[in-house]
């Protein structure tokens, strides 16, 4: 047996379970692990804030490169991470957080730079560690990165005290299989349930498929695809969910919810029996929830049985991977004709496919739509978009048509401003080949505006979109809608973009009218590093159509009348 430090045994681990990239930040209580770092083929990736380094493992994991890892210092340094963390969980993303932590005879004494991260973060952690004792912690790096894969996936963070570090013994990596004790769930359906699935099913007249991110997780979009072709059922897509069904196919009607299609919530409302796929009924998915879909009987494809019943009751409940239950429940499936239903649909659908038109209508104004659109139409479709939160997510995802999975990375539970900058860079390290744009509102990106230097050193390229309306658009636009416009606190000020890019050494582009909007995506696509547009976009336009918080999912605030937008368009645009 070898000797090794407890730093060693850190990144002997981390080599063993295939990571080949970390995002982090170096402080004195994590010394030991960066010394130790210079000697094992792992890239490290410089942040410029701890925030930034979650949402770069965060980001890495959702674009399909396996368990994201995070590292910081003691005391702000892990606290930093905290936000990024809470994200990762809310949406379910594999992430293993390395924290240092002060020597063992400091802690609990107040030592500088001493925080109890483990206890901050036991609520939006799937488990989390205090390693003392340097015999526990390759057995303890084991767990966390099996935890954070395993079942419902998410985040796991490990907190090792400096001395444990820098502690030496003999040692060497156990990759028998792990079996951690209260960590077997039961999560197969029993033969009644996928019984009584089945029979809903063959006797539904009005069925949807609500398909959500689980959907991707569970690698089941060929199963998600072959059940709705076979049962010729429709499928909503949640925000995340979003690419587990190709966009052109036509079964699939579109994103659900409070700012989903008008036709797709309207559809939910007169189901009669709503078959929900790796999804949990968020309320922003449901609305009124003594309202939602009153006629449906449910059907809810689970990985976490705490997640069934406790949004949405339901009529049967299929605990397990989808893709394993999917796979026990086709045989029993026969083949079904909702030609009416779909015809229904349709007719609700009216002229709203206004979205599909090459070329949305144009009045002289650059509105977020025209920039999202024709950013999709100039990509083919094929690049990763990472949105931040607010207007420009939305628009992002009404605007921009997925065809392949992981393509589209948003924060959806925690709705976390300043996710797109980091979490694309993220996105770029875990599949490299291909083309990454992060769009963001100009209050979501200065948040961490500071990433553009990350990019900038280590040499990452991807291209950043700055829909620039000079408000935080999404609060204002509910100050419009609910408080009178009365706009307290929203109006912002940025500094130049352009200039702030090229201070970088960088690219920066200015985009004033839609004219524009091609040239500047060429230029930015064929920039040696990293290249931001902003788009001066109009101040006051607003995301339509939209559910108020709490109100029937049916209740959709649709576009006023007239509008520059919608003269001879579609009143959902």
């Amino acid at each position: 047996m070898t000797r090794y430090t407890g730093a060693q045994i850190v990144w002997e681990c981390l080599v063993r379970e295939g990571v080949t990239t970390v995002f982090g930040y170096p402080g004195g209580a994590n010394l030991p692990l960066y010394d130790a770092m210079l000697d094992y083929p792992i890239r490290h990736v410089l942040v410029r804030h701890e925030q930034g380094a979650a949402h770069m493992a965060d980001g890495y994991a959702r674009a399909g490169g396996g368990v994201g890892v995070a590292m910081a210092t003691s005391g702000p340094g892990a606290t930093n991470l905290v936000t990024g963390i809470a994200t990762a969980f809310a949406d379910s993303s594999p992430v293993v957080a390395i924290t240092g932590q002060v020597a063992r005879q400091f802690i609990g004494y107040d030592a500088f730079q001493e925080t109890d991260i483990t206890g901050i973060t036991l609520p939006v952690t799937k488990h989390n560690y205090l390693v003392t004792d340097v015999r526990e912690l390759g057995e303890v790096m084991r767990e966390a990165f099996y935890i954070a894969r395993s079942g419902r996936p998410g985040p796991v963070l490990v907190d090792i005290a400096k001395d444990t570090q820098q502690a030496e013994i003999e040692w060497e990596y156990e990759d028998t299989p792990l079996r951690l004790p209260g960590y077997r769930p039961d999560r197969r359906p029993t033969a009644q349930a996928l019984a009584q699935a089945a029979s809903l099913i063959q006797q539904a007249k009005r069925p949807v498929i609500l398909a959500g991110r689980g959907v991707m997780q569970s690698g089941a979009m060929e199963l998600l695809r072959e059940f709705a072709e076979r049962t010729r059922t429709p499928v909503a897509m949640t925000l995340l969910g979003i690419g587990g069904m190709p966009a052109e196919h036509p079964l699939n009607l579109g994103m659900m919810g409070m700012h989903g299609e008008a036709w797709v919530n309207q559809a939910i409302q007169q189901a009669d029996l709503l078959v929900a796929m790796g999804m949990r009924f968020d309320d922003r998915v449901t609305g009124k929830r003594e309202t939602y879909a009153p006629e449906a009987k449910k059907i809810h494809f689970e990985i976490d049985a705490s997640e069934v019943n406790k949004n949405i009751p339901v009529d049967v409940a299929l605990i397990g991977d989808l893709g394993d239950n999917l796979r026990e429940l086709l045989p029993q499936v026969a083949p079904c004709d909702h030609s009416e239903w779909l015809e229904t649909i349709d007719e609700l659908r009216g002229d709203s496919a206004v979205r599909d038109i090459k070329n949305l209508p144009d009045y002289g104004h650059l509105y977020a739509p025209h920039a999202i659109h024709d950013l999709w139409r100039l990509t083919e479709g094929k690049a990763i978009v990472v949105s931040d939160v607010g207007q420009n997510q939305m628009w992002a995802a009404q605007y921009y048509k997925h065809s392949q999975p992981y393509n589209y990375l948003t924060s959806g539970g925690l709705g976390t401003m300043g996710f797109a900058l980091p979490a694309a860079i993220g996105a770029k390290c875990a599949r490299p080949d291909m083309e990454v744009w992060a769009i963001a509102g100009d209050g979501g990106f200065q948040m961490t505006q500071a990433e553009l230097a990350t990019a900038a050193q280590a040499g990452i390229k991807i291209n950043v979109a700055i829909l620039n309306n000079g408000y935080l658009g999404m609060v204002r636009q509910w100050q419009e809608f609910f408080y009178e416009r009365r706009y307290s606190a929203t109006p912002i000020s940025s500094p130049d973009f352009v200039k702030i890019a090229e201070a970088h050494g960088l690219t920066g582009i200015r985009v004033t009218e839609r004219s524009q909007v091609e040239a500047a995506v060429r230029q930015a696509q064929q920039a040696p590093g990293t290249a931001v547009i902003e788009f001066m976009i109009e101040q006051e336009d607003s995301v339509y159509p939209m559910v108020p918080a709490g109100a029937d999912l049916h209740a959709m605030i649709r576009r006023p009348l007239p509008s520059a937008l919608t003269e001879s368009a579609d009143s959902d645009l």
